[in-house]
């Protein structure tokens, strides 16, 4: 629980109690029961972690969140659970979420918008839902993995 309201009490103007009280509420809130934030990090599954951490972002309902690749690591499964938990945390947040990913199922899952940065610039932009089929060389490629295409890896020995 110290974790998920740390940034609760490192700001200060709120007591260890109310701390606790937030912290519950938030793991509820991410479909973990609050006896979970009286465990470690290295008792929690994967999934487990994904969630305290979404439940440690949201506890002081911030109007922006930043994900970098939040189903890393996740099975298909579990990382469309987070995906469905960060929609749901976002719309009763009223926040705005920017989420970095290569996940392209879950990018389709959670945006409302995305883009494609390619060295350094903007290639593409659009909406999340037509990612898959953007009509953009690069953004087709890399969201379809193939090996061809205008993205050339460079090899270094």
């Amino acid at each position: 629980w110290e974790n998920v309201a740390f940034g609760l009490l490192a700001r200060g103007g709120i007591g260890r109690g109310d701390a606790r009280g937030r912290a519950d509420a938030v793991l509820t809130q991410v479909g973990l029961d609050p006896s979970v934030g009286d465990l470690s990090p290295s008792e929690l599954s994967g999934g487990m972690q994904k969630r305290v951490g979404l439940a440690r972002a949201i506890a002081a309902r911030p109007d922006i969140l930043f994900f970098d690749e939040p189903t890393t690591g996740l099975d298909p499964i579990m990382g469309a659970v987070i995906d469905g938990l960060i929609v749901d945390c976002v719309k009763r947040l009223g926040s705005t979420a920017v989420a970095i990913t290569h996940d392209m199922a879950s990018a389709t899952r959670i945006g409302d918008r995305a883009a494609m940065l390619f060295r350094g610039k903007l290639v593409w932009q659009g909406a999340a839902a037509e990612l898959l089929h953007s009509g953009n060389a690069m953004v087709d490629q890399f969201t379809h993995g193939r090996r061809e295409g205008p993205i050339q890896m460079e090899l270094r020995r």
